[in-house]
């Protein structure tokens, strides 16, 4: 017999290896286009029995009324509040008996609309989108409590310091002329101003299959899937005289390059925001190595920029960084918060981080940073709503689900020197940095010598705009 003296003195096993990640691939839909246009993508997901299916209907955001800027959020949100068959109530009690999903929002690329239902209630929750593209009222209380709703959202973005940056930071960023310079919510200015009848219009205006992707993921063991489409979407005729408008380019502003800091007397944190230019995912050099660079640099406790904020000198929490596309061009991006009283120290150290040149990156850092990409990849399209959601975003941006399986593969078989080259790529123009916090430290941060320096600070007042309080080399 074991004694228990012998259990705790017997030797524990050899810590098992982790494998090198195996070939993978992103699962292969089956592809097909309904009578009325639209594009379908069938991924069949065996096991998985809430079915995702999510539409990508072509309405970027530059195409809203400059006016009524918002327009599209409201509606969205109002898109199963109500259809010329069913009341708000009424859909809202269908939707719940049959244990169906449904949520719609907005991107740069278009309309989003995701619906969750298991199986056996697909021909139902399908009737019921249906409705909502083309039958949605938009009753004039609903409407009006989404405005309301917006307008307090916007007031919840001024207080947070983390929402002001990132506002902040595209309004600098950017050029005043493109619309990836506003909200894309809308401001409170343009979003006060929305009626039910630009809801209406903008719903009648956008809402066609013409350029529209539908993709349905999960176990579709048993489904006709096409018959059960084609029935459904009968009722959603094309227009062919409808062209989405193209994209906003996104220039940067000529001023970009600058330091704003957003000043909030008394704030124990700032925080920091910082951008520069990026890529899009039809990079020469792939997608694979801009995903292993946002790793290396700011994707975990042991990157970079943590590794000397945090780990180091304990300045922060946490500072995230990595690449962010757009359909035409990207952002390479960080952020995150610092002490207050360290907040020069850290902007400094923070910028001479990312004055890193492509050499600088070792082969150890980029080849860990590859790895654990490569060997999470899988788990990131293991549910049917991963995979639905990223085949539309892909075809919005005209890209085929093949495009994940060439990047975790140029992933996994990384070549260091391509990596530095990407980074070497977008590097060189200065950054736009946005700091939220106690502009005390303003004296100290125009003397790092990294770019002009303006102070504004927050109105109290809800329709007015950030105050300048200085110019770049005015005193205090």
């Amino acid at each position: 017999m074991t004694t228990a003296h012998e259990e705790t003195a017997r030797p524990a096993p050899p810590r098992p290896q982790v494998a090198d990640p195996t070939a993978w691939s992103f699962p292969e839909p089956d592809q097909f286009v309904l009578d009325n246009g639209l594009r379908v993508q069938a991924f069949d997901m065996p096991g998985q029995h809430v079915l995702s299916v999510q539409l990508g209907i072509p309405a970027p955001l530059a195409g809203e009324p400059e006016d009524v800027e918002g327009v599209g959020l409201i509606m969205a949100r109002c898109l199963d509040l109500g259809t010329t068959r069913h009341t708000a109530d009424e859909m809202a009690e269908l939707l719940a008996r049959k244990g169906i999903a449904l949520h719609a929002g907005v991107g740069e690329r278009g309309i989003l609309v995701e619906l969750d239902t298991i199986s056996r209630e697909l021909t139902g929750a399908l009737d019921l989108l249906v409705e909502c593209l083309t039958d949605a009222s938009f009753p004039e209380g609903e409407v009006r409590r989404e405005v309301r709703h917006r307008l307090a959202d916007i007031g919840q973005d001024r207080a947070d310091p983390a929402s002001l940056a990132a506002l902040r930071l595209i309004a600098t960023y950017f050029d005043p002329a493109d619309r990836a310079s506003r909200p894309a919510g809308g401001s409170r200015e343009t979003v006060a101003r929305i009626t039910p009848e630009d809801v209406r219009a903008h719903h009648a205006g956008t809402m066609h299959p013409d350029g529209a992707v539908l993709a349905v993921a999960g176990d579709l063991t048993g489904i006709e899937l096409r018959e059960v489409l084609e029935e459904a979407f009968a009722g959603w005729p094309s227009n062919p005289g409808h062209r989405p408008l193209p994209g906003d380019p996104g220039a940067r502003a000529a001023d970009g390059g600058r330091i704003v800091f957003v000043d909030r007397p008394g704030a124990v944190q700032t925080e920091v925001h910082v951008g520069g230019p990026g890529p899009d995912r039809s990079d020469p050099l792939g997608w694979g190595p801009y995903q292993v660079l946002s790793f290396a640099v700011g994707g975990s406790p042991h990157a970079r920029l943590d590794a000397v904020l945090r780990e180091e000198r304990g300045y922060t929490y946490g500072i995230r960084a990595g690449f962010r596309p757009r359909s035409h061009g990207g952002l390479f991006t960080v952020i995150g918060s610092v002490r207050d009283e360290v907040t020069v120290e850290a902007v400094d150290a923070l910028l001479s981080i990312l004055d890193l040149r492509g050499s600088d990156l070792t082969d150890a850092e980029l080849q860990h940073a590859a790895r654990y990409q490569a060997r999470t990849a899988t788990a990131r399209f293991a549910t049917c709503e991963a995979v639905a959601g990223e085949a539309v975003s892909l075809a919005l941006d005209g890209l085929d689900v093949d495009f994940v399986t060439r990047t975790v593969t140029q992933v996994r078989t990384l070549d260091p020197e391509v990596a530095r080259t990407a980074w070497d790529r977008h590097r060189g123009e200065p950054w736009t940095v946005i700091l939220v916090g106690d502009a005390r430290h303003a004296d100290g941060i125009r003397d790092l010598g990294r770019g002009p320096v303006e102070v504004v600070r927050q109105p109290r007042e809800p329709n007015s705009s950030p105050m300048r309080v200085e110019e770049a080399g005015t005193p205090t």
